[in-house]
């Protein structure tokens, strides 16, 4: 056993065994331990020093930790004393304490934790008739089907809605569905709003009718398997957006349901990306903290950035990188931190809900927002715990307000039942007047919209998921065969009906699994396993999976494969190429309609209700100075007055009326919530303020 003690450029190993006979001397130990490490060794009266490479590597991280500097002397230690000592040393420094001893070695046996893998850990969900879950489970989701599709849906719906029910119920999920139905369902209730959905969750045609989604599977052609199926080895994982004011309730019911000792937050852990390791590097060695800023703004501003990238890609960086002696051992050291643990945090949206108290299962611990695991949400899931996810969007507030808005005017007006297909909102986004539309912000968007026209919610979802590094190269030759259908060709015709909606072009996920089950035969389980291969790049298991495509497999889980389905072997080869390359950029289609949904109803607000959108919009953004800056240059552009805050009409939030827009209260730089709710109750008690002393 050794513990290492780390100086700038060197530590020392004290080694404890109490089975080393003491006759033997621990110099040739430390040695031989030098030479199997391949370190070099200096040896001293008093201690033996091991010099390694890393050794100022993990004093830079040491200084990081405690915010020191590598020159800070109150990093060394007082004393030699910090080392584990062996049973015979403790006697002697305290004598008379044998059955402490004793009791150390008892504790330690007792210390032995065996954990679980692969086994569901979900509470038990009471069915609130009595009924069996799966019973409660079942009949909840036709009533949802029949409220969907009328008394007689077809038949092809029934068939999918009894196959999710049976794969759920096979591989264990009956109680996940109905607990997170259960605090959708209560949200609901308390008129929190509540998302449509987001990720692959929104495929499943059961989360549909029972309440989980909002958004139709059958209409948008999702896929149930790219959520749950046999062959998947991860769990499945419902994101649910909440309102961002009212998200906390939704987490206190989950608590007072299941028990306080059951619920849990997760741990999770920043890591010194490329700019904030070498400022954290920087700050560490006493470089200067110009000089630092200086060398961290060279790094590309880019999505997963690295140092090693930022050099091939950036020429300034390289020259200084290569021309100042200071900067090049700057960087070489913050290349060794790149990536590592920096701090720890609580995952803005998981939540553990335990079969058993959470503390049984994982270790916890405190932090300013109550009690969080100390695994994060990877390790629990391999322990069979299941995260929940509670989100907080804003949008979803300001739909929400909107609507109070409008239904002062019209009280039955509901967002769920606004038209889909409506012409002004599709002209409204094709003039690329998307300020405040939800996901169509940018400047990038809007002229990707311009371009395109759009006239569907399938294109608001097309674009979503091609508006990103990678899939956006796809993006002219969308916009092109959109408006040439006469240039849109396919290698081969089954590939037309999965393609033609997004006019021969690959773009999700889905599509790369129903080209595998259409053309080569598989289930969607097993196309949804290819098509991770893919995206993973490994060349072993694309070879093996390229020849099931093309050739079959033989067996029970067995497919035909293309060749046998009347796909000659080039063409299978060509289109496997072409999955192959596309794959790892694909977009998961659930999650592009889901949000496309939330897109729609944002720009038909804004379009058809500008004056209380922008109200509401606003009132969401009070703590971003900039953003209500910009908001309020829209409204002037739409025609709306924005009203100065006054004393008898003004709210906390910014007001539609008659004339415009009344200023917020809570705008006003300085004014409190406090000041601002007291003058409100004292105008609702006592009538309008008539002067400036009446006021005060």
């Amino acid at each position: 056993r050794y513990i290492e003690i780390f100086g700038r450029e060197n530590f020392y190993i004290e080694v404890q065994n109490h089975q080393i006979p003491e006759q033997m001397r621990i110099l040739p130990l430390l040695r031989r331990l030098s030479n199997e490490l391949g370190v070099k060794m200096a040896a001293t009266n008093d201690a033996h020093y091991i010099t390694r490479k890393d050794s100022r590597m993990q004093h830079v991280l040491t200084c990081i930790q405690t915010n020191k500097t590598v020159d800070d002397a109150s990093l060394e230690f007082a004393t030699e004393e910090f080392y584990v000592k062996s049973r015979a040393e403790m006697a002697e420094a305290l004598p008379g304490f044998e059955d402490a001893l004793d009791n150390t070695v008892e504790i330690a046996e007792r210390c032995n934790v065996e954990f679980t893998f692969g086994e569901l850990k979900l509470p038990h969900f009471v069915a609130p008739d009595g009924r069996d879950n799966l019973e409660y489970f079942r009949s909840k989701c036709f009533e949802g089907l029949y409220h969907h599709y009328g008394n007689n849906p077809d038949k092809s719906i029934i068939e999918r809605l009894e196959y999710e029910i049976s794969v759920v119920n096979k591989m264990g999920y009956v109680d996940y569905y109905l607990i997170v139905h259960d605090f959708i369902d209560y949200a609901k209730r308390h008129g929190i709003p509540v998302g449509p959905g987001r990720g692959s969750g929104a495929g499943s045609l059961a989360a549909y009718c029972i309440g989980i989604t909002g958004i139709d599977p059958i209409k948008f052609n999702l896929i149930f398997e790219r959520f749950l199926n046999k062959e998947r080895v991860s769990m499945p994982d419902f994101d649910v957006d909440f309102c961002v004011v009212r998200r906390q309730e939704v987490i206190d019911y989950v608590i007072e349901k299941y028990g306080a000792d059951h619920v849990a937050q997760i741990i999770t852990f920043g890591t010194l990306a490329a700019r904030a390791a070498i400022r954290d590097t920087g700050r560490v060695l006493g470089i200067g903290y110009q000089q630092v800023d200086a060398i961290a703004k060279m790094v590309p501003n880019e999505l997963k950035i690295t140092l090693e990238k930022a050099l091939k890609i950036s020429k300034d960086f390289r020259r200084v990188y290569d021309e100042d002696p200071t900067a090049h051992d700057l960087i070489d050291m913050a290349m060794s931190l790149e990536g590592m643990p920096r701090h720890a945090s609580t995952h803005p949206a998981g939540v553990v809900i335990a079969k058993e108290t959470v503390e049984s299962y994982v270790p916890l611990q405190g932090d300013e927002n109550g009690i969080v695991t100390q695994f994060p949400m990877n390790i629990l899931e391999e322990l069979g715990l299941v995260k929940m996810d509670f989100l907080g969007l804003r949008n979803i507030t300001v739909i929400a307000e909107c609507e109070k808005w409008i239904r002062e005017k019209f009280p039955d007006f509901s967002i769920r039942n606004i038209p889909l297909e409506d012409k002004k909102v599709f002209e409204m986004l094709s003039r690329g007047q998307t300020q405040g539309v939800f996901q169509f912000e940018s400047g990038g968007m809007r002229q990707v919209l311009m371009q395109l026209g759009p006239e569907s919610v399938e294109d608001l979802i097309a674009v979503i998921s091609l508006y990103r590094p990678g899939p956006m190269d796809s993006i002219p030759k969308y916009i092109q065969n959109r408006h040439n259908p006469e240039k849109i060709s396919y290698i081969h015709p089954k590939l037309k009906p999965i393609l033609d909606v997004t006019y021969g072009c690959i773009v999700y996920q889905e599509q790369v699994m129903h080209i595998c089950r259409e053309l080569a035969g598989f289930s969607f389980g097993r196309a949804d396993l290819v098509r991770r291969a893919m995206s993973k790049k490994k060349a072993t298991a694309m070879q093996k999976e390229r020849d099931h495509f093309v050739y079959g497999v033989e067996g029970e889980d067995g497919c035909p494969g293309c060749v046998k389905n009347g796909v000659s072997e080039e063409i299978a080869n060509r289109i496997f190429d072409e999955l192959s390359s596309f794959a790892s950029y694909a977009f998961n289609k659930s999650h592009a309609a889901a949000y496309a949904h939330v897109s729609y109803q944002t720009a038909y607000l804004k379009r058809h209700f500008p004056k209380e959108y922008m109200a509401a919009l606003l009132t969401s953004v009070l703590d971003n100075t900039s953003k209500v800056v910009a908001y309020i240059d829209e409204c002037n552009r739409l025609g709306i007055k924005i009203l100065p805050p006054d004393v008898n009409s003004s709210f906390e939030e910014f007001t539609p009326t008659e004339k415009g827009i009344r200023f917020g209260l809570l705008g006003i730089k300085n004014l409190g919530k406090g000041v601002a709710r007291a003058m409100i109750e004292n105008r609702a008690k006592q009538g309008r303020f008539t002067d400036f002393y009446d006021f005060c």
